[in-house]
């Protein structure tokens, strides 16, 4: 009876481990483990196996206890199988634990492929070598390299695996590439009420990328573009539409031409608009900023707006757990009758704010930010702001300002009338080191070297040299320290800054900087070294003023005999100590991008010292986006009117100069300005007044635009100066935000006989 009942729990171990096998021989219960043996076991330690047994000498040998020993080894991510086995030694039990590992991938090998590297077939597999070897992996790495060659531009690639090998771990796939197959032409049939032009602009298979670049086939690729083209026929009111596509190749088959046939149907039209659900707002209020209307086209696309807008509305009111959904009904004659089902909910206030998955970052350093935008205890919770998503207003507030890669802002809690703020942050890069180098027909060729930390804390000391060069010290705070270094063959500028942007945890920042510039002039070289300290006081409608000191010391050497007698007359060091009182206000939506709002900056600046006199200027920019094709991308007006003066008599190192690039293009940099000595170099101007006019046409995407631009100035001699021109941008990807690359051809409409005009100009780093 004894021994059926280990055979019993060495079945049930069996049965509840899925496939583990155990073997007893002459083992009853009762008796003394003299010693547990761990064999087979390859990769895995003996130590590791003991560690997920109860079995140990000295106890007593219970068949339950050990058949649930093997079901833990089994459970190890390297074990196959195990059993075990026992020996009566001097009336003790010796109990072997036989572990049987799982097979490795012990290589991986590509037959055939002559145009993709093993190295990108490698990555596109789910595995690597020396995991543990899963078949099934091994099997859907067959998909994932045909897909890879699909995407590549290879659509009748075979892909095999020999699997006698793959079960011995030599996994060995077999790749007939075969023909690449690039876009040929792309036609569209049947689109009455959408240009083709403006179709292909919204789908990937077209004959080429960023206007340079071939396209290939890619069935996967068109299947999607397909349902892209359907989606957007929708979204443009024709409900009913249907898209097909047909792909036809020519002999070899290494051309393929796509046709898409739209049946586009009736374009509806909204019947009515209702509201349930909804008692704090009215239907007038809801009904006033949407843009669905009762007679004109229906839009998916506008019902999705309106349902956020409708949301938003409750949201910024503290309806955090309200809920909106559209419903369309379908009626006669091409309409459609739009309901908007509202669930209200509670109105809550903020109860407590917590912040969480911070690790470098102060909490201060966030709260402070929470604080600034009114999102505190006692307020209500707004949840158009703090959406939950990562994807509200707060929360793209946090994530710029103390640079993380993610911030989720959620309401928790069961309070009556409060919900608390879950402030959830994924930290990302918030310094960087860089090598990089610039050039543009202004400055020339410019290397830099820089570091910027934008998590800083002056007040984090290290405590070891450890410290210092892990970078676990001067972090935490928000603050931003940052050097740079950029020597160059015309310009050479460097600078150390830091800014504290709460100072006092107060919506001010300070801003302390210290620079030396070196720029060779037309007939003398100029270097200036300067000191700066500012302060800006921010408030919640957007506008800012500031102070900002400055001391400085402005050499004027090297001077040719031909020099201007007014840059003789200020040759050597010229202090200057000034003081500049400033407003602006900023409303674009981007930073980096803005297609909307604008942004003003003026100010007045006194300076005394070797020379005493005032400057006074004022910047406005205006962005609006002109048209959105069917990708989004947006094709965007920028105007930018700059003018200035000086009170009193300025030196000429601090008069105004206009032309080259961010100035007047189709001029040469500093090409506009009153003029002297026997060379005319310029000698800049007391006043002048530049504007410019540039549309951004994307070209496929918003990585590559078309420049069309015309500028217009005047100085305090000569006429009007003005140009036109045109020019390509491609914004390159960095850490912090794309960088422009501008390349611009321009041609001077109205000049005077002393100006110097250039027609190329290019530059990486500058928005003009």
């Amino acid at each position: 009876m004894q021994g059926f009942k280990s055979v019993f729990w060495v079945m049930l171990a069996i049965w509840m481990a899925g496939g583990v096998t155990a073997f007893a021989v002459d083992a009853p219960d009762g008796r003394v483990i003299q010693d547990v043996k761990i064999t087979g076991n390859v990769t895995l330690t003996r130590a590791q196996v003991i560690a997920v047994v109860q079995s140990r000498p000295g106890r007593t040998f219970n068949a339950k206890d050990v058949a649930e020993d093997i079901g833990r080894i089994a459970k190890l991510d390297a074990v196959e199988s195990s059993y075990y086995n026992t020996q009566i030694v001097d009336d003790k039990v010796v109990l072997t634990f036989v572990v049987v590992e799982r097979n490795l991938v012990r290589s991986i090998s590509f037959k055939g492929n002559k145009k993709l590297k093993d190295g990108l077939l490698l990555k596109a597999l789910s595995y690597k070598r020396g995991d543990y070897l899963d078949l099934f992996a091994v099997r859907a790495g067959v998909d994932a390299l045909t897909e890879q060659y699909h995407e590549k531009g290879y659509p009748w690639a075979v892909v095999t695996v020999d699997e006698g090998s793959a079960m011995l771990g030599q996994v060995a796939y077999h790749i007939q590439e075969n023909a690449r197959t690039r876009i040929h032409k792309v036609n569209f049939i049947g689109n009455d009420s959408i240009e083709s032009k403006e179709l292909l602009k919204a789908i990937k298979t077209k004959k080429r990328k960023f206007v340079f670049f071939k396209v290939f086939y890619s069935p996967e690729q068109v299947e999607a573009d397909t349902q892209t083209l359907l989606e957007i026929l929708q979204k443009r009111s024709f409900l009913d539409a249907q898209v097909s596509s047909d792909v036809s190749f020519n002999e070899k088959k290494t051309k393929a031409t796509v046709t898409f046939t739209v049946a586009e149907g009736p374009a509806y039209k909204v019947d009515s608009i209702q509201f349930t659900g909804n008692t704090y707002h009215d239907d007038a209020t809801l009904q006033k900023d949407l843009k669905l209307r009762t007679d004109y086209l229906f839009s998916e696309a506008w019902a999705e707006y309106d349902t956020k807008k409708i949301l938003a509305a409750y949201g910024r009111e503290g309806f955090v757990e309200a809920q909106v959904v559209s419903h369309r009904t379908m009626l006669p004659n091409a309409r459609v009758k739009i309901e908007f089902e509202i669930t209200e909910g509670k109105r809550y206030r903020i109860g407590e704010v917590m912040i969480t998955g911070n690790t470098t970052i102060q909490d201060h350093a966030i709260r402070r930010v929470l604080d600034e935008e009114g999102f505190t205890p006692g307020a209500w919770y707004n949840a158009d702001v703090a959406r939950g998503n990562g994807e509200g207003e707060l929360e793209r507030i946090v994530r710029q300002t103390v640079v993380t890669e993610s911030t989720v802002i959620y309401p928790t809690g069961d309070a009556e009338t409060t919900r608390d703020a879950l402030v959830t942050i994924k930290e990302g890069q918030t310094g960087s080191v860089m090598l990089g180098a610039g050039v543009s027909s202004d400055s020339g060729l410019m290397g830099t070297i820089s570091l910027d930390q934008r998590n800083f804390d002056i007040t984090d000391t290290p405590e070891s040299w450890g410290e210092l060069f892990t970078g676990k010290a001067f972090r935490g705070a928000g603050q931003r320290f940052r050097i740079s270094l950029s020597p160059g063959t015309e310009v050479s500028t460097y600078l150390v800054s830091f800014t504290e942007p709460y100072l006092y945890d107060m919506p001010v920042s300070l801003n302390v900087s210290g620079s030396s510039y070196e720029r060779e002039r037309e007939s003398w070289d100029e270097s200036r070294l300067a000191a700066k300290l500012g302060f800006e006081k921010r408030y919640p409608s957007k506008w800012r003023r500031g102070v900002t000191f400055r001391a400085e010391n402005v050499d004027i050497d090297d001077l040719d005999l031909t020099a201007p007698s007014e840059i003789f007359d200020v040759e050597g060091g010229n202090y200057l100590f000034g003081t500049r009182f400033y407003i602006r206000k900023d409303t674009t939506d981007s930073r980096y991008r803005p297609s909307r709002g604008y942004n003003f900056d003026a100010g007045y600046e006194q300076l005394f010292g070797d020379h005493t006199f005032g400057i006074l200027s004022a910047t406005q920019r205006w962005y609006k986006t002109l048209y959105e094709d069917l990708a989004e991308n947006k094709t965007v007006l920028e105007t930018k009117l700059f003018a200035g003066t000086v009170i009193g008599d300025a030196p000429p190192f601090e008069k105004f100069y206009v032309g080259g690039n961010g100035s007047m293009r189709g001029f040469e940099y500093r090409g506009i300005s009153d003029r002297g000595g026997v060379d005319d170099d310029p000698i800049g101007s007391d006043w002048a007044v530049v504007g410019n006019s540039e549309i951004a046409v994307p070209l496929g995407s918003e990585t590559f635009s078309a420049l069309f631009f015309a500028d217009v100035g005047v100085i305090d001699e000569g006429g009007v100066r003005a140009s036109i021109g045109t020019g390509v941008q491609i914004m390159i990807p960095q850490f912090f935000g794309p960088v422009p690359m501008r390349f611009e051809l321009a041609t001077p409409l109205m000049k005077d006989e002393k100006d110097e005009t250039q027609a190329f100009s290019f530059s990486v780093g500058a928005l003009f």
